[in-house]
């Protein structure tokens, strides 16, 4: 029997026997933290102060619009009667033709092994006719990287672009995954906000008078998360203009390309602007368009020697995005548009009816969104009142109130870097999304 404590070293004597010297290096079980001996000059009191996490990734903040729709979700399991406006998801099904596409390429055994790192040659070149069918941008397949998710295609762009202290422009109101990818990849996120005066949509004027000599990148997103707002080409135009004078890069977000209303259009800007291709990387993927969020396929669109470089960073982290849905993403951008038409038809009449509603709403002012399927009311009117006991100050406070009380989950304007909004997903049905807004009206009064 082994011995723990002051006779660690020892063993019992048994019938007689000597007691032996344990080996230095002889396996125990463990009870306790790890220790080892401090190095020269070092306290143990010194390793313990020591943070456990990096500060890296330490200082990420978790993003608000999965916490939220956790918290719901969690919620709804336990029972409550919860509507959850937080996730940015299609309610549709993903097309059959793409589900069979990827039930047949789970029966094929080369998709069971390891493909290149950038994406199924086949999965590239499919994404380069439809960039080129869609927005008119004529691109390689060697300028394409496929990537787990836009995500990825985010962090890895400005990974390959930054280096420590570099600056980014964001305009904001911004999705809460961009800032947290620009600090990660060692970069410098400068916010320059847009109100709803303006539309949510910045100004070359409010660009130029935040551009340093630290400026590498514009992070662009039209049409928008969080609210909807879609820039028109002659403000795309200007835009690219002034990147490309001023040696800016560009990683644009076309996402929303096809979820468009009233008239307006998703302007691509390395086509208003053929010039700034060499500069420019686009982001992209089947989540929206096609109602495939958890197939987890995205892509970057850039230059060779950026994409190239992205592939190598990309063959270190995740390697190949999983084949099966990149067999099933292959049949989504070669096939037609219908499936995103039927989506656009029910999210423009949401669209509409969550407009109305919210605006009915005392306190809350909540310009039309043109794309994407976000409403983000104003709802500074509506703070320092007090509801139902409660008195929030600030729209995340707000945020609480309406989870608890009324029972509908909304993201606050906290975590798209503007306090005083709230952001609403209309991509949920039609009868949830007026009894969710009615709970709030009735609420607020």
């Amino acid at each position: 029997m082994t011995i723990y404590g002051a006779e660690a070293t020892k063993r019992t004597s048994v019938r007689g026997r000597r007691p032996e010297v344990e080996p230095r290096n002889a396996t125990r079980p463990m009870t306790g933290p790890v220790r080892r001996t401090p190095s020269r000059g070092e306290t143990i009191a010194t390793m313990t102060e020591r943070a456990r996490i990096s500060q890296r990734i330490a200082g990420i903040a978790e993003s608000a619009t999965l916490a939220v729709d956790s918290k719901a979700k969690a919620l709804k399991a336990a029972g409550r009667p919860v509507i959850g406006f937080g996730a940015g998801e299609p309610d549709f099904a993903t097309p059959d033709y793409v589900v069979e596409a990827a039930v047949e390429a789970a029966r094929d055994p080369r998709n069971h092994r390891y493909t290149p790192a950038g994406g199924l040659p086949e999965l590239k070149q499919a994404i380069a006719d439809k960039t080129a069918r869609d927005s008119g941008y004529a691109v390689d397949p060697a300028q394409v990287l496929v990537t787990n998710g836009g995500k990825q295609a985010v962090y890895e762009a400005f990974a390959t672009l930054l280096d420590p202290g570099d600056e980014v422009l964001l305009p904001a109101p911004y999705w809460t995954t961009y800032p947290e990818a620009v600090r990660l990849a060692g970069g410098r996120p400068v916010e320059i906000v847009a109100t709803e005066s303006q539309d949510y949509l910045v100004t070359v004027e409010q660009l130029e008078a935040a551009r340093t000599d630290r400026t590498k990148a514009l992070l662009f997103c039209s049409p928008s998360n969080p609210t909807g707002a879609v820039y028109p080409p002659e403000q795309v135009r200007a835009i690219g203009q002034w990147a490309l004078e001023n040696g800016v890069w560009v990683v644009t977000d076309e996402i929303y390309e096809h979820l468009t209303y009233a008239g307006a259009t998703a302007a691509s800007m390395p086509v208003e602007v053929p010039e700034l291709a060499d500069t420019c990387v686009v982001v992209n993927g089947v989540a929206k368009t096609y109602a495939m969020t958890g197939w987890r396929v995205g892509w970057m669109i850039g230059p060779r020697d950026v994409v190239k470089a992205a592939a190598n960073l990309q063959s270190h982290a995740t390697s190949n995005v999983a084949n099966v849905s990149q067999r099933a993403a292959i049949a989504a951008v070669s096939g037609d548009l219908s499936a995103v038409v039927t989506m656009r038809e029910a999210f423009d009449r949401r669209r509409k009816t969550i407009v109305v509603m919210l605006n009915d709403i005392d306190g809350f002012v909540c310009p039309e969104p043109k794309g994407a399927f976000y409403a983000y009311p104003s709802v500074g009117d509506a703070l320092g009142r007090e509801i139902g006991g409660a008195t929030p100050t600030t729209s995340a406070e707000l945020a609480e109130v309406i989870l608890d009380q009324a029972e509908v989950a909304v993201v606050p304007g906290e975590a798209f870097g503007t306090p005083g909004y709230l952001r609403l997903s209309y991509a949920l049905g039609d009868d949830d999304l007026a009894e969710g807004v009615a709970r709030i009206q009735k609420l607020l009064g």
